[in-house]
């Protein structure tokens, strides 16, 4: 079952922002499924990352 599993984490390797940077170019370009693709793997690296239905390992505090 290919469901079984989750997704393993995506790898952002840009930094803040970066990435807002980036949300403002495609909202201008209007490519707004790149920019919710994106969205999802920037979020994934914080702990609300389980609820966009991502692994993400324990971190301890």
């Amino acid at each position: 079952d290919p469901y079984a599993e989750l997704p393993a984490m995506p790898y952002w390797p840009f930094s803040t922002s970066d990435f807002w940077n980036y949300v403002q170019y495609f909202q201008t370009l209007g490519a707004y499924p790149q920019l919710e693709e994106m969205a999802r793997t920037f979020f994934a690296h914080f702990p609300l990352g389980t609820t966009l239905g991502f692994h993400v390992p324990y971190q301890q505090d």
